[in-house]
């Protein structure tokens, strides 16, 4: 269950919300039991790249309520062969079994910036600031 709650600015997707928080850090958090394709990755991939122009951040993702994600959508997600302005990705997973399988997919769609899984939010902002 997702703790992060959006502010009233964030916005909201058809799976997510995204805001740039206050520290630089792009922040977008799934909706409950979130089920994710490829409209809904590129959904997200348009607001996050549209929260700064011309320059880069770090992007952290709540993904623990996803119910399901596509294999395109999580080739999408690894940011390989498209334009992106993220600089490093830190998701936030639920359990030990998601962190299994979060990292066997992070092996498979290899992301083209660093990307760590985390249980805890402040562990996964304080990676992130290293990249600011």
């Amino acid at each position: 269950m997702n703790t992060l709650t959006p502010p009233v600015d964030a916005i909201e997707l058809s799976t997510f919300h995204t805001w740039m928080g206050g520290d630089g850090i792009c922040r977008t958090v799934t909706k409950p039991n979130a089920e994710i394709d490829l409209p809904q990755a590129k959904e997200n991939s348009i607001a996050v790249a549209g929260l700064f122009t011309g320059k880069k951040f770090p992007l952290f993702i709540d993904a623990r309520s996803v119910r399901s994600m596509s294999r395109e959508a999580r080739k999408h997600f690894s940011t390989n062969g498209r334009d992106t302005r993220i600089i490093c990705m830190a998701i936030m997973v639920r359990s030990p079994l998601s962190r299994v399988i979060g990292n066997f997919f992070m092996g498979l769609n290899k992301p083209q910036v660093p990307a760590r899984l985390f249980d805890e939010e402040p562990d996964a902002i304080e990676w992130l600031k290293k990249f600011l």
